[in-house]
């Protein structure tokens, strides 16, 4: 069954295809705007907007917080009744190194604030994060999607894979646009780590 929309599609696999292409059109339009410099880089409420300015148009929910606990096979990501205190957590998160980056990056992903469209929001805010406080962001070119999957599953234990991995794929080209469009292809989302099935409260 397909996500409750605003397009009222039910089948899962249009649903994809449409969301794909909305959300790579509504990144081009971020990237080409000054919207960004209004976004609070490195908080939540920057990834929020970012998360609503991609789906705002398919979800209600669009930059609102998730009121289901999700996971992914076994692993539970962070509980609704504890989120807000893990994202207040993540915001207080030092970002001013490398590592303090992808540290703050991996306790967003194990908090997966939203119901849908977490990968790609995260991608674009870790991206915001780097370009500001060190003038460079991830050539996503350069991620090989499996060794990035697993990364990112291990990361919940050891984040020193992940941290070489995004360390080796820096890049200094900020402001290309193939370079930020990359870190949004849905092929890291709906075939890899993000994906994951939903469970009511």
């Amino acid at each position: 069954m397909a996500l409750e929309n605003k397009l009222k599609i039910n089948d899962s696999a249009e649903l994809a295809r449409i969301e794909e292409k909305i959300s790579k059109s509504r990144a081009v339009k971020l990237f080409e705007s000054n919207i960004v410099e209004e976004f609070e880089v490195g908080k939540f409420s920057g990834l929020a907007k970012i998360h609503k300015f991609l789906f705002d148009e398919l979800y209600d929910f669009a930059g609102k917080v998730r009121t289901v606990n999700i996971a992914k096979g076994s692993f539970r990501f962070a509980p609704v009744m504890y989120l807000e205190t893990a994202l207040k957590h993540i915001d207080d998160m030092p970002q001013s190194t490398f590592d303090e980056i992808i540290e703050k990056y991996v306790e967003m992903n194990i908090a997966h604030p939203f119901r849908e469209g977490n990968g790609r929001s995260a991608r674009i805010w870790l991206d915001l994060i780097l370009k500001k406080e060190l003038k460079l962001v991830i050539d996503w070119n350069r991620v090989e999607k499996e060794d990035y999957l697993l990364a990112m599953e291990r990361s919940l234990i050891k984040d020193v894979e992940i941290k070489v991995l995004l360390k080796n794929a820096l890049t200094d080209q900020i402001d290309n646009r193939e370079v930020y469009m990359k870190g949004i292809d849905v092929s890291y989302y709906y075939e890899g780590y993000n994906t994951f099935r939903s469970e009511d409260l």
